[in-house]
């Protein structure tokens, strides 16, 4: 759907799909939330790349994380100095292959990239949506991927690929629509947030909502923006994604000017890095947004819908997956502490449990929960191979028990 040079310019990557153009999809149909409002209509922008074949059967559904867009692969314009998001996945030959799939990412609704969110027209109003956006979750988003494939004649994905927050849409995927998808890839990913992710978040959106600027979210009315909010926000957040050796290894407790300055101004590498981050996130990111990505997140559990109260988690994920019909790579990275290992066994074992066909590795990275986003052969082979793959074995019980894969994620 969007437009795409095979010959890249020069001095963009010439192992990138090249230059790509998103497009607008507009929904007439109305949308009903899971906390029960309506939208009367929506758009979701998308970007493609490579070409769907004659029955429709190669494509994959791209999910994007919490600051992540529509803009997975690719560039949009000969003077862009950085491409997309997953670039170093998704192209030519690469892990996610656009000479064999038809790759599609979306901006999901909520979001300031261009669908509909906070940041669009309300068209009941003529006027910003603003702080009138409607709570959304994971389950939200899946329904109007789901819209979006009945749009695009796809009825059955290839695969759906996602990290972090992606990954919980993969996965939302598998137990809502399993007849609609042949594979799932989850990467980095948890079947629900911790007491401490949760922490993390109503940390970062305190930061905003006690922003002077904030103005019960309607700032844009009143001609200012959280920008200090924001940035707190981002810097406690990229503080989870990163390692502490990684922060050892890179600013150490190195000075920026080379001796103490007796201020609270930036004294330490580690400081400017993170002002830095901020800074440039709070310029590109919507503060509405960011609340309404986070309380997504919080919301995540697919369990809620398909059991009872009164089992406990383990057996409610059982239970759960017992519906999902598709083979699943699940991918963790051992560095990760913001979803752990652990995390992703929890997955794996309930897979297991029903004898779903599951593949799992665990990645040795230093980036932490980033680690998703670096091209790391061990990982982007595994990718590969499994999206490859016309048969992929079956893992059972007999094979490989839920104990030994939970001591290969301890490795």
């Amino acid at each position: 759907m969007s437009e795409q040079d095979n010959n890249t310019p020069p001095h963009l990557d010439p192992a990138s799909v090249g230059i790509v153009t998103p497009q607008t999809l507009h929904f007439d149909e109305p949308l009903t939330l899971e906390c029960e409002r309506v939208l009367p209509s929506f758009d979701l922008v998308i970007e493609t790349y490579g070409e769907l074949n004659a029955d429709k059967s190669n494509a994959i559904l791209i999910c994007h994380a919490l600051s992540g867009s529509h803009h997975a692969a690719g560039y949009h314009s000969e003077n862009d100095t950085k491409a997309g998001w997953w670039d170093n996945l998704i192209g030519n030959g690469k892990a996610i292959d656009t000479s064999r799939f038809f790759v599609v990412c979306l901006n999901n609704i909520g979001s300031c990239h261009g669908s509909t969110g906070p940041t669009t027209v309300n068209p009941a109003t003529g006027e910003i949506w603003g702080a009138d956006f409607p709570l959304i979750t994971i389950k939200d988003w899946v329904k109007t991927q789901v819209m979006l494939s009945d749009r695009l004649g796809i009825a059955k994905w290839h695969a759906i690929v996602g990290g972090s927050m992606g990954g919980m849409q993969a996965l939302q995927w598998s137990v809502d629509y399993p007849d609609r998808l042949e594979r799932a890839v989850i990467i980095a990913s948890t079947p629900k947030l911790s007491a401490q992710n949760i922490a993390f978040n109503e940390v970062a959106r305190q930061s905003i909502l006690s922003d002077p600027d904030f103005h019960d979210g309607w700032y844009l009315k009143h001609g200012t923006y959280p920008r200090r909010g924001l940035i707190l926000a981002r810097m406690v957040g990229h503080i989870t994604y990163i390692t502490e050796e990684a922060m050892k290894a890179k600013f150490g407790r190195d000075l920026k000017s080379g001796k103490f300055m007796y201020g609270f101004d930036v004294e330490f590498q580690v400081e400017s890095y993170l002002r830095y981050q901020g800074e440039r996130f709070s310029k590109n990111f919507d503060a509405n947004t960011y609340l309404l990505m986070t309380k997504a997140l919080d919301y995540f559990d697919p369990t809620r819908d398909y059991t009872k109260d009164e089992l406990d988690e383990k057996e409610a994920l059982k239970q759960t997956l017992a519906r999902t019909q598709c083979q699943f790579l699940i991918v963790s990275f051992t560095t990760d502490w913001r979803f752990t290992p652990e995390r992703s066994v929890e997955i794996v074992d309930a897979l297991m449990a029903n004898d779903k066909r599951v593949s799992f590795v665990n990645v040795d990275a230093p980036h932490g929960h980033d680690s998703f986003l670096f091209d790391i052969p061990r990982y982007t082979t595994a990718v590969r191979g499994f999206l490859n793959a016309h048969i992929i074995a079956r893992q059972t019980q007999g094979d490989i028990t839920p104990q030994e894969i939970s001591q290969l994620a301890r490795q």
